[in-house]
């Protein structure tokens, strides 16, 4: 799992690892190991595992992601125990407790394989590893604890991984220890090349795999980390953050764990043996018994190669990986995905946005003008984070001066940020926030005093808190230290950060809970017209509740700050924010080593549009059968009329197949049907699923897809020799199909 799994201290204490089987009842009792694998009650096992963090998606979501994770093949899950979730304010050695409390609750709940339980396999955060390692051993969960890779320094009793993209070639330095995989795919990860780097994991001996993520999902309100973290945790997961199947990410994997699980005894006990032919092609060949299997690997990533294996030879594709359970048929290749992939769409509900009536509300920044009625005061400027022990993303920064006559000046404020509003004598006088990656700013705004009492309000804001890397939990946020000064055009300064500062957390707003809709707040609404651009304002509408589908609130139009619906936190928004334009947009080549940092970026999406725009509303967020009600607090000014409430539903299918190949098409199991086939040919030149450009086409082979499939919710026909055209160049057959409305039962 790479940076992710092994910096996660702050947030992260304890890791499980859960036997899927264990929802229907099949657990185990013993846990062990050896070199070649987990060994559950006596039998070494293959175990394929995916995360799905509990906290990322509702707990009426968790027994269709369960169900489909143990469909594509799953047979554990992995699941974070989220710290700050379960205890958001510090306390003395808190890892160490808060381990142990988990631990019991654990043990307490009969979870462990010992018990009878489902957990197999346990995590403690390792930024301190060997003082981590005591303390998990000391638990005596009566399961093996695993830790990040640590190659020269593994403490005793603890089982070591690996953690990247491609872990075929890593090996433990300890020989007792199986070999294991935490994957952390980033951006758009290609279907082919995530199968090629578990192929080759599992060549060279990997016994247990875990996908990060399996299914991503949504963090809900502020949990998103950050610095400018979008509430989507899709991560390009074979689950995507609704919970609907990826495809062909996820049958295309699914196709691999089954491959794999039909040669788990010979893999796990079988003698073994790796042939170089030439630079970048390996041939290895297990054997038990009479028995054989085997793998060939080309990690050539500009050429195809030809391997002739036993008098026989078989064509491998650049950057692909055979496995022939007898090795002498080809089972599955990396790179020849048979199964469909899908497009989904985003439909606009049938509450259209011009029937949604605003109405909308100032937030109060009255009591914040003056530097009175604060929490505490000190004469120094304080750290954001601490001072408001995170329950808020915004802190105040009040104080005041006296001042002879009129002045100008440049009010200037180095800060921590992320964002910074400033306000003198009530008036907003400048706005900004940091560029990504780079938190330390300036803000200077020209502004004018009144002889007298003059007063300034500084609101920090911050837009999620790291919770990675090398003593994150250090870093700062807000106008810790300062300096803040007033500047005249002579250069003059009145330094004013040892004045007497006055804090407050939070905006009246969140204090009064606006976002719950309780009777006696006063919504303003002038013959259904609204304020538009205007910062620091809530607003409010409802909805009817679109059937059936995962419903969206698409925002575009809006600037920066929150969404609720009926009182559930969506998270941040910030669609004004345009990701940038990087190398890799808009090309994508599975062949060659997938990297995500910016030396080598490709399989970008998204590229010079709104970083996030749409936004997870789960099912149980809404009412059924009556009104739902949406509330926005517009930070930094929008325009709430281009809301809309969208469905995400199955648009077009498409699939690839060769003759004598069964193509399967589906629109998923809500019920939608394919209304049209609308392409059926032979060497599809240009375009990608759901807008294919035809190439050769085929008469035959469209009239028995479209007798088929149209007006049914899936369908599956057989490419014989009678689809082929005289005269096509190529022989794989692309369909494209449209999905519809729901069929009528």
């Amino acid at each position: 799992m790479a940076k992710a799994m092994c910096s996660l201290g702050a947030c992260l204490a304890v890791m499980l690892v859960v036997l899927a089987a264990a929802v229907a009842g099949v657990g185990c009792s013993t846990v062990s190991y050896d070199g070649r694998s987990l060994i559950l009650d006596g039998e070494r096992r293959i175990v394929i595992s995916g995360s799905i963090h509990y906290p990322r998606s509702t707990p009426e979501m968790w027994p269709d992601l369960i169900k489909k994770a143990k469909e594509g093949g799953l047979n554990a899950i992995e699941t974070y125990v989220f710290w700050n979730g379960h205890e958001p304010r510090r306390r003395e050695n808190e890892m160490e407790v808060f381990t142990a409390l988990i631990v019991k609750k654990m043990k307490d709940a009969n979870m462990f394989a010992g018990q009878g339980g489902p957990i197999i396999l346990a995590q403690s955060a390792h930024e301190y590893i060997h003082w981590c390692a005591d303390m998990a051993n000391k638990q005596n969960v009566g399961v093996p604890w695993i830790m990040c890779q640590q190659d020269n320094d593994v403490p005793p009793n603890v089982v070591n991984t690996c953690n990247g993209f491609y872990c075929h070639e890593w090996f433990s330095n300890r020989t007792i220890i199986p070999k294991m995989d935490w994957d952390q795919p980033k951006f758009r990860r290609p279907t082919e090349d995530i199968a090629f780097a578990v192929a080759m994991f599992f060549q060279m001996r990997g016994s247990l795999q875990n996908y990060y993520m399996y299914h991503g999902g949504t963090n809900f309100g502020r949990t998103a980390g950050g610095p400018y973290i979008t509430t989507s945790y899709d991560y390009d997961a074979p689950l995507d953050e609704y919970g609907n199947l990826r495809q062909p990410k996820y049958g295309h994997l699914k196709e691999l764990h089954s491959v794999l699980k039909s040669m788990e005894k010979i893999l796990l006990h079988g003698d073994y043996i790796d042939t170089n032919y030439g630079d970048n092609v390996k041939v290895t060949k297990y054997t038990l018994n009479a028995t054989s299997a085997c793998f060939i690997n080309n990690r050539f990533d500009d050429r195809d190669v030809n391997v002739t294996l036993d008098g026989t030879t078989h064509f491998l594709p650049a950057w692909s990986v055979s496995i022939l359970p007898d090795c002498k048929t080809v089972a599955f290749n990396s790179a020849k995905i048979k199964t469909q992939t899908t497009m989904m769409v985003n439909k606009t509900s049938m509450v259209e946005t011009e029937h949604f009536k605003w109405s909308w509300m100032p937030e109060n920044l009255r009591p914040f003008m003056t530097d009175e009625k604060g929490n505490f005061r000190k004469n120094e400027l304080l750290e954001q984070i601490v001072t408001t022990t995170d329950q808020s993303d915004y802190l105040w920064y009040r104080t005041s001066l006296e001042h002879k006559g009129e002045g100008s000046y440049v009010l200037y404020v180095n800060t921590t940020g992320h964002e910074l509003y400033a306000f003198v004598n009530g008036k907003l006088v400048g706005q900004q926030y940091s560029p990504n990656e780079n938190f330390t700013f300036q803000l200077k705004s020209p502004v004018k005093l009144h002889d007298g009492k003059n007063y300034i309000s500084l609101l920090s804001g911050t837009v999620g808190l790291r919770n990675y890397g090398g003593s994150f939990e250090l870093l700062p946020a807000g106008i810790v230290g300062g300096p803040v000064k007033l500047i005249d055009s002579s250069g003059s300064a009145i330094d004013l950060s040892n004045n007497s500062w006055s804090y407050k957390a939070g905006l009246a707003g969140e204090y009064r809970q606006i976002y719950l809709d309780k009777p006696g707040n006063k919504w303003r609404s002038h013959n259904s017209t609204i304020p538009i651009n205007r910062p620091f304002t809530w607003y409010k509408t409802t909805f009817q509740a679109p059937a059936g589908e995962d419903s969206v609130v698409d925002l575009h139009g809006l600037n920066k700050g929150v969404a609720w619906v009926n009182g559930n936190n969506l998270g941040r928004y910030w669609p004004s924010y345009v990701a940038a334009y990087m190398p890799g947009c808009h090309y994508c080549d599975y062949r060659g080593v997938f990297k995500a940092d910016v030396e080598a970026q490709k399989c970008l999406t998204g590229c010079s549009e709104p970083s996030q725009q749409l936004y997870h509303v789960p099912r149980s967020f809404l009412n059924k059968g009556e009104p739902n009600t949406l509330i926005l607090f517009e930070e930094a000014g929008g325009d709430p009329t281009e809301v809309a409430v969208r469905t995400v539903a199955e648009g077009s299918v498409c699939a690839s197949a060769e003759v004598g190949n069964t193509v399967t098409l589906s629109c998923g199991a809500r019920g939608r049907t394919m209304s049209s086939v609308d392409v059926a040919s032979f060497g599809v030149a240009r375009g990608r699923c759901g807008s294919y450009d035809g190439g050769c086409e085929s008469k035959v082979a469209y009239d028995a897809f479209a007798a088929a499939c149209v007006g049914k919710e899936s369908c599956t026909v057989q490419v014989t020799d009678a689809f082929a055209n005289a005269g096509c160049v190529s022989g794989v057959l692309t369909v494209q199909a449209t999905c519809g409305s729901k069929s009528l039962k």
